[in-house]
């Protein structure tokens, strides 16, 4: 039986919310953002210019917490057959095959997305199928963009069959600045493109690991957007 893919209403495609994985951090950190302001402006008749200047630094990291924690809607429009979309957004930093040695332990094609600090840092499901494989690994938090960091850095890695028997992984990695890794699906649930996969904290990457023979639809340094950029088509 085929599977039902499940719908998001039109009317809400475009929009962008907050992801809820940044409630915790913004309310705390609103909190304090407003009582440095209050304090600032309480203090300007004596020093005008320095409280201005803090209360300008206080609201631009305020500003990149609420961009770094945004969680736009997006449905995939084009044809999810043997299609491998980007699970992020950034931008490709590897394309190579690679010996993967700890769920496959064989050579297999590897795609790599870094985020910044200024992408969304939400994660979604790079192709249909079903679960069969979830794990974390503790490691180390080396910058994100060294090739190292795919086997030394904290990890967590999805593992989904295709409708077709085609064996995929996505692995997500901390980075530098990363200390929290969070992945939602669970062994043995079907899963969809549209279907958010995780949330990364702070700057880090993403790896999709693809049988040796997929067709690449990327080029080094080209940009993603997640759930959108078709990067590989099976065979």
């Amino acid at each position: 039986m085929a599977k039902t893919k499940p719908l998001i209403h039109n009317k809400r495609r475009n929009k962008i919310r907050l992801h809820h994985e940044g409630t915790h951090t913004l309310l705390y950190t609103g909190v304090v953002a407003a009582m440095i302001i209050w304090l600032a402006w309480l203090s300007r008749g004596t020093l005008a210019w320095g409280s201005y200047f803090i209360i300008l630094v206080v609201l631009t990291v305020y500003g990149i917490l609420l961009n770094f924690f945004r969680c736009p809607i997006r449905m995939f429009t084009g044809p999810t057959n043997k299609t491998i979309v980007a699970p992020a957004d950034g931008h490709i930093v590897v394309i190579e095959e690679v010996d993967e040695e700890e769920y496959f332990h064989d050579k297999r094609l590897m795609i790599s997305i870094f985020m910044s600090l200024t992408n969304v840092h939400a994660n979604w499901v790079p192709c249909d199928g079903t679960i069969v494989k979830v794990g974390h690994q503790n490691g180390n938090f080396l910058k994100a963009y060294l090739p190292k960091a795919s086997t030394e850095n904290e990890r967590s890695m999805v593992v989904i069959r295709t409708p077709h028997g085609v064996e995929v992984m996505a692995r997500q990695i901390a980075g530098a600045m990363a200390r929290r890794i969070v992945t939602y699906p669970k062994e043995g649930e079907e899963c969809f493109i549209d279907d958010h996969m995780g949330f990364i904290k702070f700057g880090s990457r993403v790896d999709v690991y693809l049988p040796l023979g997929t067709e690449v639809l990327v080029k080094m340094g080209q940009s993603t957007v997640g759930n959108m950029t078709m990067i590989a088509r099976l065979k």
